[in-house]
């Protein structure tokens, strides 16, 4: 596959060098001459000096034939003027692009640029791996207002309905992983023993979903 990467900055380079290592043919655009130093000596591909949104740069790194675009610079408008340039103009199938407002991530999705929206998917990450499982998302939609979760329940949840289970935690259960398979449940299916829930949730709602799955259910 042939790839057009706009940005040689930590991220660009480290992706030029997944892409590489895994038989890619790789394009690099960056503004800055001096940041095709973090290619090494080993890299292979095209490197283009330039504004990646402009057209006769993106001809120059052969977005013509490429069948990929990312945009990872700096910059969030760069990044997605270039990702629409090579998704309408010339056809790209394949674009995506980093945006550090998760706000703008929602609505340059739904102009149909898949976007990354860098702070709430590393926050994420950091989540993981400081609090305890169950916690943290385990997805987070482009604008980081909904999250998907593994809930933590408590035993005594065996036995009651989804339903129920939504009604008191204030989520929606998107699907149960039962024996090591993903079950989409129905209002009327029943926790069982080992289930590992998964709901949707609003993200400012997580810690009050989470505390009340954690608690037993009340009777009656």
């Amino acid at each position: 596959m042939y790839v057009v990467i706009m940005g040689c900055g930590r991220v660009g380079s480290a992706l030029v060098a997944g892409l590489e290592r895994l038989g890619h043919e790789v394009a690099v655009i960056d503004k800055d001459p001096q940041a095709f130093r973090r290619l090494g000596a080993d890299f292979h591909g095209r490197q283009v000096v330039g504004q990646g949104f402009h057209r006769e740069v993106l001809v120059e790194a052969g977005v013509e034939r490429a069948q990929a675009f990312a945009a990872v610079s700096s910059g969030d408008n760069s990044n997605i003027i270039a990702a629409r340039v090579a998704r309408e103009s010339f056809g790209v199938e394949r674009v995506v692009a980093r945006i550090y407002d998760e706000k703008r991530a929602a609505v340059y999705e739904r102009l149909g640029i898949p976007t990354v929206a860098t702070v709430p998917w590393s926050t994420d990450r950091l989540m993981r791996m400081l609090m305890p499982d169950g916690v943290a998302s385990a997805w987070r939609e482009p604008s980081g207002t909904v999250a998907i979760l593994p809930l933590p329940l408590h035993e005594d949840w065996v036995g009651h309905s989804i339903k129920e289970l939504e009604g008191v935690a204030g989520c929606r259960v998107a699907f149960v992983v039962r024996f090591g398979t993903g079950v989409l449940p129905k209002p009327d299916t029943v926790v069982q023993a080992e289930d590992t829930v998964y709901v949707a949730a609003v993200s400012g709602t997580v810690s009050d979903v989470t505390a009340a799955a954690a608690a037993a259910p009340q009777e009656g």
